[in-house]
């Protein structure tokens, strides 16, 4: 599947602009509800969700679309997918209400349970990062675009940077930290957790906290593109998607990780 890949860009920065709008709207409280997952859901998620939908399927009407705030649809109809989107209108709703600015437009394309291409891009900072299969990670900030490409490491070196999440930080994340020597932990929202690895700006980033399928999937297609790698804690395999269940297990996502054996 051939897709133009700054067409893309241009849809998640159009989608920005949406959600900037009601961050700078000048109001002191961002008013926000409660989806049916606890999940807080505002005005700009669904105005930037309105606008990758409408714009995705008047540009790819033959790739059905996965997102965070559409109806579910039925596995028995989505796993004949060959290809999909996946997008997350806004990853980091508590960092937007928080205006912190840790908050992303997630886009990914999906081939047979695979990202296969993503585009990130942070409204605040006007940052976009985007990679095809086979053609490399990127990314755009004003007029610079630079290849990404993740510095190797091995995992016992000592200082190594792991980045975690401002909102998801628990026991179990706190446990798996402490096998490294002298670490340094980095907080970070949203999908911005990988691209400082693809930056080569942290080493690691372990999830052991619920995240769904678009909240990684454009982050996993940028970082493979950069050398990374996003894999599953039980099984040491790379996430894989439109699963039945869209809930991802927990994972680590490294850089140019080099095994000592």
């Amino acid at each position: 599947m051939n897709i133009d890949i700054e067409e893309i860009v241009r849809i998640a920065v159009d989608a920005g602009r949406e959600i900037l709008k009601i961050y700078n709207d000048g109001e002191e409280d961002i008013q926000s509800w409660q989806k049916a997952d606890k999940s807080p859901l505002t005005a700009a998620d669904m105005a930037a969700h309105n606008l990758i939908m409408e714009r995705l399927l008047k540009a790819y009407p033959a790739i059905p679309v996965i997102s965070e705030e559409s109806a579910s649809l039925p596995y028995e109809e989505r796993k004949n997918y060959e290809y999909c989107w996946m997008v997350d209108p806004l990853d980091g709703t508590k960092e937007f209400i928080n205006r912190n600015g840790d908050f992303t437009v997630n886009i990914a394309l999906i081939e047979k349970n695979k990202p296969v291409a993503g585009v990130i891009f942070v409204p605040v900072t006007g940052a976009s990062y985007y990679a095809v299969e086979g053609k490399g990670a990127y990314s755009l900030k004003g007029n610079y675009r630079e290849k990404l490409k993740a510095p190797p490491f091995y995992m016992d070196e000592k200082g190594l940077k792991i980045v975690g999440s401002r909102s998801h930080m628990n026991d179990e994340t706190h446990k798996y930290l402490s096998q490294f020597k002298d670490a340094q932990l980095v907080a970070k929202g949203s999908s911005l957790k990988f691209m400082m690895i693809a930056e080569g700006e942290a080493h690691l980033y372990p999830r052991i906290a619920p995240t769904m399928e678009w909240d990684t999937a454009a982050a996993q297609a940028i970082l493979e593109e950069s050398g990374g790698h996003v894999i599953d804690f039980e099984f040491s395999k790379p996430l894989v998607y439109n699963k039945e269940n869209l809930l991802n297990p927990h994972f680590v996502a490294l850089g140019n990780h080099i095994r000592n054996d």
